[in-house]
C-alpha cells in the first residue's frame, strides 16, 4: 500500500512514517499544503493522511482542490482539531475519514486498511434526475435553470439521495454516509434536513421529489419529481 503523509510536524509525520513503513506499506512525507496538492494531484495513492492546520494551503483547501480536480484519493483527516463542526468541514469538502491527535496506531492502521479497501472510485461528474442536476466538483445544483442555493449538509444530503435515485434508504444508511459512521446524535436530524432540502428543491417548483417511506427511510424519484 502506498500512502501520502502530508503534516507540518516533523516529529509527528516521522513517526507516522516509521510505523507505516513497518507495516511493510511504501510512504512518502510532506510538510505544507501546497506540496501535497501537488504529490496527490500527480502520483498514485491508495490513501492520504492529511493535517488540518499547515502553511501555504490549509488540509481544508487541499481536499477541496483534490475534489474539484477529480482526485478521488481516500483521505483520512489526522488532526488536533477534536470540535464536531471541524470535523463536519472535513466530510462537507470531501474527506473520507477523521481521527483525532493523540490517536491509538492500531485504530489508525485499521482505518487506514479499511479506506485502502473502499478504494478511489470515481465519482459522476454530474448526478441527474429529471430537470434536477447536481455538480459534485463544482459544488452546485440546479432545478431547470435555476441554482439552488443549499447549505453544505444540504448539498450533501442530496448528493447521497441523487446517488441512490430509485432505491429506499434508511435513516442510518444516510446518518453514516452524509455525518459520519461515528455520529451519535439523535436521528431526528435526517428528517429535519429532508424537510430543509424539500423547501429548497421541491416546494417553489410545485415538486415532490422525495417520498417518505413510513417505517423504512426515504425514497427519491427517479425522475426528479417533475
Amino acid at each position: 500500500m502506498r500512502i501520502l503523509v502530508v503534516d507540518d510536524d516533523r516529529h509527528v509525520a516521522e513517526t507516522l512514517r516509521r510505523m507505516m513503513v513497518a507495516e511493510g506499506w511504501v510512504v512518502e512525507v510532506v510538510h505544507d499544503g501546497v506540496r501535497g496538492l501537488e504529490k496527490a494531484t500527480i502520483e498514485r495513492f491508495d490513501v492520504i493522511v492529511l493535517d488540518i492546520m499547515m502553511p501555504g494551503l490549509n488540509g481544508y483547501e487541499v481536499v477541496r482542490r483534490l475534489r474539484s480536480a477529480r482526485v478521488w484519493t481516500p483521505i483520512m483527516m489526522l488532526t488536533a482539531k477534536d470540535g464536531e463542526y471541524d470535523q463536519a468541514d472535513a466530510f462537507d469538502f470531501g474527506a473520507d475519514d477523521y481521527l483525532t491527535k493523540p490517536f491509538s496506531f492500531v485504530v489508525l492502521i485499521a482505518r487506514l486498511r479499511a479506506l485502502a479497501r473502499r478504494g478511489a472510485p470515481e465519482r459522476p461528474a454530474v448526478l441527474t434526475a429529471g430537470d434536477l442536476t447536481l455538480d459534485p466538483s463544482a459544488h452546485t445544483a440546479h432545478r431547470g435553470g435555476t441554482l439552488l442555493k443549499l447549505t453544505p449538509k444540504e448539498f450533501s444530503l442530496l448528493e447521497y439521495l441523487m446517488q441512490h435515485k430509485g432505491e429506499v434508504v434508511s435513516k442510518s444508511e444516510i446518518l453514516d454516509s452524509v455525518w459520519d459512521p461515528h455520529y451519535r446524535g439523535d436521528d431526528n436530524v435526517v428528517e429535519v434536513y429532508v424537510s430543509y432540502l424539500r423547501r429548497r428543491i421541491d416546494a417553489p417548483f410545485g415538486c415532490k421529489t422525495i417520498e417518505t417511506i413510513r417505517g423504512v427511510g426515504y425514497k427519491f424519484a427517479a425522475d426528479g419529481g417533475g
